[in-house]
């Protein structure tokens, strides 16, 4: 019971933040369009947060090794969030929006990648799955894409940022409950993360995901965008998301059950499969109800292919350096993966539309599936069979 109350503030957290984030993800490419920008502007706008993700990631986790401490980094990170959305929302120009949102996602990328890097070192502590608690996550998100798309469907896509603030202010609230990580070693020093850049395993390992990582975060830009170019409504495209992270929620608590059959590449690479298969029959849909109803794949590619990657760099990254090593994953995940996402989706569907892009995000994925077979069977994906069965 002590173990379950002391996991309660942490997987509180992680609902709250993730409710808070499936509002930017699923609704702020529709809230910038009634704004008045086109699909490339939005692209530029989307691109930011990636972008501030590569220096803020590393910069975070970083500080977080440097000062032993993941509790009050989140603590600066979440009131930076709160007081960041406030001033985005207010912005109108192209310009003074894209400045803005620099600023705010800055501090919110980070919280993410250092709730889970968190939750990954409780759960190592106190021998309990990640899966386990990070589902928490998974489970705020797809309440709140059910809720808060039925809400803007009433009130208006303008009014995101309330519900945006009211999920921001209890992850603020529940975040000085948290038991902070213990850490029995010298700060690190600068020179210390040469040891994640000269890590060829993982340099590799990364280089090669994003093939895989481009393609879902462009779908995390432009799914949104997709339904409503086939006739979707707010509520349906909420509804889709729902769908997609509910079935996530499941993959993740179930993952101590399914996780330890086989060795952490194969789950990878079965993801890699899923992913390439679920965007070409996506290009050829026409109906957007057929996106809702197949968005259960989202929990199998996404939560099988996310737990398996974070548990795989979490071996090849030394225990001093956990923050830095996942906050650098994350920022190639969701930050450079982000950008290209951003960027190129934006193009393809404003001047192509929707069908085109999930055919080139098809392709995209089948290429970095191809790759990681490759690694798996040549010398550094074998290196790790030995410590990481």
């Amino acid at each position: 019971m002590a173990k379950s109350n002391s996991l309660l503030p942490l997987k509180m957290l992680l609902f709250s933040f993730h409710a808070s984030n499936t509002i930017i993800i699923s609704f702020l490419p529709l809230y910038l369009k009634h704004k008045g920008l086109n699909g490339t502007e939005i692209g530029w706008v989307l691109a930011v947060g990636p972008l501030a993700s590569i220096f803020a990631q590393p910069f975070w986790g970083y500080m977080s090794d440097k000062y032993k401490t993941v509790k009050r980094i989140l603590l600066i990170c979440i009131i930076g969030l709160l007081i960041g959305s406030v001033l985005f929302f207010q912005m109108n120009g192209l310009i003074a929006i894209i400045l803005m949102g620099a600023v705010f996602y800055f501090f919110t990328t980070p919280i993410g990648a250092l709730g889970d890097s968190l939750a990954q070192r409780r759960a190592d502590d106190l021998s309990v799955s990640f899966g386990s608690i990070r589902t928490w996550g998974s489970i705020g998100f797809a309440t709140s894409s059910l809720i808060v798309g039925e809400i803007l469907s009433s009130i208006g896509i303008q009014y995101m940022i309330w519900p945006y603030v009211f999920f921001g202010i209890v992850a603020l609230l529940v975040v000085f409950r948290l038991t902070d990580v213990n850490v029995e070693s010298e700060p690190i020093q600068l020179k210390d993360v040469s040891q994640i850049i000269t890590n060829k395993p993982f340099v590799i390992f990364l280089a090669i995901i994003m093939f895989i990582t481009i393609s879902h975060r462009a779908n995390d830009s432009y799914i949104g965008l997709y339904i409503a170019q086939l006739g979707g409504s707010e509520g349906l495209i909420g509804l889709a998301w729902f769908v997609g992270v509910a079935s996530e929620a499941l993959v993740f608590a179930l993952a101590a059950k399914w996780f330890r059959k086989y060795h952490t590449l194969i789950f990878i690479i079965f993801a890699g499969v899923l992913y390439s298969i679920r965007w070409f029959i996506f290009a050829m849909i026409e109906d957007p109800i057929y996106i809702v109803a197949l968005q259960f794949l989202h929990g199998i590619t996404f939560g099988v292919f996310y737990l398996s990657a974070f548990q795989y760099i979490t071996r090849l990254i030394p225990k001093l350096l956990q923050s830095t090593g996942h906050l650098v994953f994350f920022a190639v995940f969701f930050g450079v993966s982000g950008i290209v996402g951003s960027l190129v989706g934006g193009s393809l569907i404003d001047s192509y539309g929707g069908d085109l892009l999930y055919a080139v995000m098809g392709c995209f994925a089948m290429t970095g599936t191809i790759l990681l077979t490759l690694y798996h069977l040549l010398p550094y994906g074998k290196a790790l069979k030995r410590g990481q069965q």
